[in-house]
């Protein structure tokens, strides 16, 4: 194999694939970059054999072929090379790369014992495509309520379903729930997608990209991001059947301006670090206001009010961790918060016409 490439795709494309590339003992090649000639094009690829990533640059290719390499060492040689053009050829299982007065041989292994990466059918699959910042917004709302508990595997992933028509995407880690209601669909969708490989998609996203292409079969997801793919295995076990979750109605509902809500809960939080960030919030009628109480036995305490739309009495004790990030996650001037008494979910949502996320929180037993 030779070719040449510029240092800018070249490093943009190692940096995408570099972090897919595993240290799992007892299969080094996973540490490993797959570089191979496609057309006119550099494949450059790796995997953990969960996510695969793949980027493809432009080149000038002189002779096809293909070699693997370690992903951390060229990663940083060649991010650390001035711009230009850099000059690669294989030699046995060595990679001579070359640019300008730099030149290094970094030692391979042969394409053939890297792991054959995944394909999707795409007439059989089911494809979106979906706006940047519509993906970008939904997947962020969703992650922050996900599990990291492996031992219920369903729960460490987002749950990317049809309902009624349209695409939703849930998330929950048995504490709290979110939901996001994204496009429209035809198709009968029923998939578990990692949280992991969500992240890896986001920070994969470059400014220059406006659509984001996905592409479902029976066990696996594809993301296309301009020119990288990302391909995953789904999650494989049924996720619980969350609606019944959300209450339709609630005793208690408030409406308040979303950046006081945000600032009380986050004066609350700062004396409820050693309480296990335990704040009761009291809705009042008569005064119409929200107050948020939190009590540091060492510290002191403190109670914040601010003013709301208040529908009816009623108290509750939640983490004033889960409030900040339902809140932060939720975009509006205006926050609708619902609940029932001490036990019941509590709800929050934007407060607009048509609603597409809610957040729900499980009360703590104050």
């Amino acid at each position: 194999m030779e070719l040449s490439v510029t240092q800018e795709n070249l490093s943009k494309a190692l940096s995408n694939v570099g972090r897919v590339a595993s240290s799992k003992a007892g299969l080094p090649i996973l540490s490993n970059i797959l570089l191979r000639t496609d057309g006119n094009r550099l494949l450059v690829a790796a995997t953990n054999l969960e996510i695969a990533s793949t980027h493809y640059v432009g080149a000038k290719i002189v002779t096809p072929g293909a070699i693997t390499i370690p992903a951390r060492l060229v990663s940083d040689f060649i991010s650390s090379l001035p711009k230009g053009t850099v000059d690669l050829k294989v030699e046995g299982n060595h990679l001579a790369l070359s640019s300008g007065g730099y030149a290094s041989k970094i030692n391979g292994v042969i394409a053939d014992e890297f792991p054959e990466l995944p394909t999707i059918d795409e007439k059989s699959s089911i494809q979106y495509s979906i706006n940047v910042a519509d993906f970008k917004q939904a997947v962020s709302q969703t992650i922050v309520t996900s599990s990291s508990d492996s031992t219920r595997p369903v729960l460490t992933g987002v749950f990317w379903h049809s309902f009624e028509g349209d695409l939703y995407l849930a998330a929950t880690d048995g504490y709290r729930l979110s939901e996001r209601r994204l496009v429209e669909t035809k198709s009968d969708v029923s998939a578990i997608i990692p949280t992991s490989t969500l992240q890896e998609v986001l920070r994969t996203i470059s400014d220059d990209v406006t659509e984001i292409e996905m592409l479902f079969d029976e066990t696996q997801v594809r993301f296309r991001v301009g020119e990288s793919e990302i391909t995953s295995r789904l999650i494989d076990g049924n996720f619980p059947p969350y609606r019944e979750l959300i209450p339709a109605s609630s005793e208690t509902t408030l409406q308040l301006d979303a950046s006081e809500f945000v600032r009380v809960t986050k004066i609350a939080g700062l004396f409820a670090r050693d309480s296990g960030g335990s704040v009761t919030l009291t809705a009042d009628k008569e005064s119409q206001t929200l107050s948020i109480h939190s009590i540091a036995s060492e510290l002191g305490e403190n109670t914040s009010k601010t003013a709301a739309e208040v529908s009816g009495d009623g108290q509750v004790t939640l983490n004033s961790r889960y409030l900040s990030e339902a809140l932060a996650a939720i975009d509006g001037n205006k926050v609708e918060f619902r609940f029932s008494g001490k036990l019941a979910p509590c709800v929050l949502t934007a407060k607009a016409e048509d609603v597409n996320y809610k957040h729900i929180i499980m009360p703590l037993k104050s």
